[in-house]
């Protein structure tokens, strides 16, 4: 919507800062952005006296943005509502304005983009920014990725990429454990592949006359699962205790892997000739399913600046990036997040979210406890590679589309219109009343 200078003005007091708004009445009920403090606010419908009525209204506090929800569909239109100290805008589906410019494009109030919520400097946070400093010497943009894989391993969950071939993944799984001082192992899946060739096998040892174990590609710390869709059910069925258990049964032997343990498995989404879908039991196995897109143009310019030239790859890894962490350090920090606080109602938050997906009308299968678990060990590593020890609405927002969109499936109906998950989730999520938490 443009405004028109001819229009009639509303003038309003900012709910955060105090300062005086005076915005085109064409932008009465919208959602718009104060110039001074940057907070999104609802325009009353009205001024300036509805203000002095509600003086509830103007001392709403404001919250940032990624933590603002609707309550229900029965929000009224003309009026700012405060529920449990949230200020809700009027319309959940409504585009947030510049106040002092044109209005800018529509903007979903789940995924506005915002700064994070940082607190002391930790020792985690301090590692967390290290290992990200190390990754963009040599691997460029794709923020989802690395801070999605990073607190995968650092909550001992597992990620799937979904992503078109060539943009980098295996230099990121390399570049990671020559960062993290972990072994790095790639099995390529293709449709011949056996279980055994993932897991290892018994041979027969001349010298000694008898088998011994032969340990497979499993066995290492960082797993990249190359194209895991291209490889049979049985095949994809030796992850399954891999991945849930860190440890590989053959001929009634138990052989247990080294920790951490990170499976990054990636897949093709515009091929579908030669796959197999992977099952739900398994999908359910992985904490993320990330996508990572195509750079921007400045991100391929300093590719191509990065990459373009004739170098080796394993001497860059040796003479550019650091090893700053070991296993036994990330050891340390995964059960160290444990002890992030996450009180009751954000407890409860994250419980409505994953029942709601279960009722939810495009969904026919919603997800399973297994996600709300994830999800909340999750809130709490991000919250510490923040620096802070309790984790708030704005992590939990951050973190439920990637663990929840590869663990609901579309009903027949939702696939034959076209709706995608991503935005069904979205939607489902700002349907969720967001709870206020006291940081003091």
């Amino acid at each position: 919507m443009n405004a028109n200078p001819s229009d009639t003005t509303i003038e309003f007091d900012c709910p955060e800062c105090q300062s005086r708004l005076r915005v085109p009445s064409s932008l009465a009920s919208q959602n718009a952005k104060c110039p001074k403090c940057a907070k999104v606010v609802a325009v009353p419908a009205t001024s300036p006296t509805v203000a002095d009525q509600n003086p509830v209204a103007s001392a709403a506090p404001s919250i940032p943005a990624a933590t603002i929800g609707p309550t229900s569909n029965a929000v009224d239109a003309n009026a700012v509502v405060e529920d449990a100290g949230i200020l809700l805008p009027p319309d959940p589906d409504a585009p947030v304005h510049a106040l002092d410019d044109a209005p800018q494009q529509g903007t979903s109030i789940v995924d506005m983009p915002h700064e994070p919520i940082v607190g002391r400097d930790t020792e985690t946070r301090r590692l967390f920014e290290s290992i990200c400093d190390e990754v963009s010497k040599v691997f460029v943009g794709q923020r989802e990725l690395v801070e999605g894989t990073l607190v995968a391993l650092f909550s001992g969950g597992h990620v799937l990429i979904e992503s078109v071939p060539g943009l980098g993944k295996t230099l990121f799984v390399r570049t990671l454990g020559k960062i993290l001082g972990c072994e790095f192992g790639r099995i390529q899946f293709t449709a011949d592949l056996m279980p055994s060739d993932i897991t290892g096998a018994p041979i027969f040892d001349m010298k000694t006359q008898e088998f011994r174990f032969r340990p497979g590609p499993v066995f290492t710390q960082l797993l990249l699962a190359d194209e895991i869709n291209r490889s049979p059910a049985k095949t994809h069925a030796a992850l399954l205790e891999t991945m849930q258990e860190r440890r590989v049964t053959v001929d009634g032997q138990t052989h247990e892997l080294d920790l951490p343990f990170l499976v990054v498995a990636t897949q093709n989404p515009i091929e579908s000739e030669g796959t197999y879908n992977l099952p739900e039991a398994q999908l359910d196995r992985f904490l993320f399913k990330l996508r990572a897109d195509y750079p921007s143009e400045e991100q391929e310019a300093k590719i191509l600046m990065m990459h373009g030239g004739q170098i080796d790859l394993t001497k860059k890894l040796e003479n550019e990036v650091k090893t700053v962490s070991s296993p036994e350090q990330i050891l340390k920090v995964t059960s160290e997040t444990s002890n992030v606080r996450v009180e009751p109602v954000l407890v409860n938050y994250i419980n409505r979210i994953v029942r709601l997906t279960r009722q939810w009308p495009q969904f026919y299968m919603g997800a399973s406890p297994r996600a709300g678990i994830g999800l909340m060990q999750s809130a709490r590593t991000l919250a510490a590679f923040y620096g802070r020890d309790y984790a708030v609405p704005d992590d939990v927002v951050q973190l439920a589309i990637p663990t929840l969109r590869h663990r609901v499936m579309l009903t027949a109906e939702a696939e034959v219109e076209g709706q995608q998950v991503d935005d069904l989730l979205r939607e489902l999520i700002r349907r969720v009343e967001v709870p206020r938490i006291e940081t003091q």
